[in-house]
């Protein structure tokens, strides 16, 4: 349970009165170490044989579709370097590349991340965004038939998995003219067959999902069934309130998606956009859930961006290109400045002159809700205009394939976040199957606001158990944005009788092209980016390193970059760390 708190403002400016959050704030994480109950995962693998039954087979039968009744637009953009290589017979996705004439569903041998790119038919979009119908429907109906050979009679996972059937409803119906423009009847009657099909699926299947991305996937999929194929206009109804349903699970209310990545949140926003699309080529009235949810995940989502527009990185998401936030933020029409408080989502943000700093004030997501979850809590990210000074490594679940597994697993350690790491251990456990287990179950936020300076303090309790130690951190940003102070605190906890002196290290990973050059007394260093400001650190109660650091970009590349360490030791009675980041000009 995550305390919800007052509703908050929506603005990235100051205003003239203090905006605060009441101290000792608790944002409680619960089921954090669990994912799926015993029972819970028998009901999901028991369903899922279902899948091979008669039963589950009569259950797909029905009229089969002369055509769609309309063919929404896609609101949405494609990958251009992406839908390039389709033209030329290559599908490509971080970093994997397949000839598209030797793709084999049947005995596939690639990732589970390109599996979902192919699956999802999340790839039309990249085709139809630099191909005429002329030069699109060879590609399309290529894969098509493959796909359709391999999957259209055979329930299986992959393919057959909801939140799969979901997206690939909205990508058909969106892009119908490259997958239905063929003259073979035999083929476009499979194609339609297999789409009533799928939806008829998605029946039974889009409650047993968990909340977030992947329920509003399946749902957006089931309503969308409903309005484009000719005689399942009688399930609009319960498919709405189905929906309604999923969005109220997977959203917190200030507009946050529960699975804590602004990634997913894109995602959510996108699935949305749409669906919304669907209602208008039929000229239905949308449900107020779908423009309200908007309404409040759009100024969300531009509270964790940067100074350059992109998206921060967060929960193994890498920093989406501010072109690509841009394109979705227009699809949805909604006008609106950046969130700085949200709360439940639990990135606190401020703002002031060119700076920008987003903090991570929050319990990390519990296991069931997200597949490579990251234990960041207090870590920060900051920039000065474009120019990012501090990140965190990011992209452990956008890296391109190259990566190595055991690089992309550190991408979700503590260490790989801007923030303090108490005895080379993570603040939250580290699972190798993708999930988090225990460590931070509380964090107590209080934030205050004025003209002179924004000030956030937070701290969590995940090294009170094995080392009796809480971590406190404390930033203030000065009004004008030049002056960046931080206090890193260890306090011994009552968790733990006896404690010991414990080794810490606090982590400043710097952006890409920020050239770092240590002083010779360990306590400061200058910091230079070409064509922007120059920084100075400062820091005492430790000792000051420099050293290298990678960083995941917007393409899912690692890029080389430096870092800034800090370290001591803190007795039994704890330690004070402050540091002082300011422009020099």
């Amino acid at each position: 349970m995550i305390d919800r708190s007052p509703e908050p403002e929506t603005g990235s400016g100051l205003d003239d009165d203090l905006d605060t959050v009441d101290e000792g704030k608790r944002l409680v994480r619960v089921g954090g170490a669990s994912g799926l109950s015993l029972a819970e995962r028998l009901t999901e693998r028991f369903h899922r044989l279902t899948w091979r039954t008669p039963i589950h087979g009569m259950r797909l039968k029905g009229r089969h579709p002369l055509k769609l009744i309309a063919v929404p637009d896609d609101p949405f953009l494609g990958d251009v370097k992406r839908g390039q290589a389709l033209l030329s017979g290559q599908v490509t996705f971080r970093g994997e590349t397949r000839a598209v004439a030797a793709l084999n569903f049947a005995k596939p041998d690639f990732s589970d991340d390109f599996s979902e790119y192919l699956h999802s038919f999340g790839w039309l979009r990249d085709l139809s965004t630099v191909a005429t119908r002329a030069q699109g429907v060879p590609v399309a109906e290529a894969i098509m038939r493959q796909w359709l050979a391999v999957h259209a009679d055979k329930v299986s996972e992959p393919a057959w998995r909801a939140d799969l059937w979901g997206r690939r409803i909205l990508a058909w119906s969106a892009h119908a003219p490259l997958i239905l423009s063929s003259a073979d009847l035999v083929y476009r009657s499979k194609v339609l067959n297999t789409f009533a099909r799928g939806a008829r699926h998605l029946d039974r299947g889009v409650d047993k999902l968990p909340p977030g991305a992947p329920r509003v996937a399946a749902n957006c999929g089931v309503v969308a069934a409903s309005m484009l194929i000719s005689g399942n206009e009688t399930r609009r109804g319960a498919a709405e309130a189905a929906l309604a349903r999923a969005i109220a699970t997977s959203v917190f209310e200030d507009g946050g998606v529960v699975s804590r990545s602004p990634t997913a949140q894109i995602d959510v926003i996108m699935l949305l956009t749409a669906l919304r699309c669907v209602y208008d080529v039929r000229r239905f009235d949308a449900p107020e859930i779908i423009a309200d949810t908007l309404a409040k995940m759009v100024p969300a989502l531009l509270g964790v961006c940067m100074g350059d527009g992109a998206l921060s990185s967060w929960q193994g998401g890498g920093p989406v290109s501010a072109a690509s936030v841009a394109d979705v933020i227009a699809a949805t029409g909604v006008r609106t400045r950046p969130l700085r408080q949200a709360r439940e989502w639990g990135y606190q943000r401020l703002a002031s002159g060119q700076s920008v700093l987003v903090i991570d004030a929050a319990p990390p997501p519990v296991a069931r809700l997200i597949k490579g979850g990251c234990a960041s809590t207090l870590a920060f990210e900051f920039s000065d205009g474009p120019h990012r000074l501090i990140v965190n490594c990011g992209g452990a679940r956008a890296g391109i394939v190259q990566i190595p597994a055991a690089l992309s697993e550190g991408m979700r350690t503590t260490a790989a976040h801007s923030t303090l790491v108490v005895g080379d251990s993570n603040s939250t456990a580290v699972h190798a199957d993708g999930t988090l287990g225990r460590g931070v179950g509380e964090v107590e936020l209080a934030r205050q606001e004025s003209e002179q300076a924004s000030r956030i303090e937070g701290s969590h309790d995940g090294y009170a158990r094995r080392f009796g130690f809480t971590h406190h951190r404390q930033l203030i940003l000065s009004g004008d944005g030049r002056e960046l102070r931080g206090e890193d605190m260890l306090l011994p906890s009552h968790r733990r009788r006896r404690i010991a002196t414990m080794g810490f290290v606090i982590r400043f990973h710097l952006g890409l092209g920020v050239e770092v050059s240590p002083t010779a007394d360990g306590m400061a260093a200058l910091l230079r980016l070409p064509g922007a400001p120059l920084w100075q650190f400062r820091v005492r109660g430790g000792t000051l390193s420099a050293e290298e650091s990678v960083w995941i970009d917007a393409e899912g590349r690692p890029q080389s970059t430096s870092q800034l360490v800090v370290t001591g030791e803190s007795p039994a009675g704890g330690a004070n760390i402050s540091w002082v980041l300011k422009r020099a000009v």
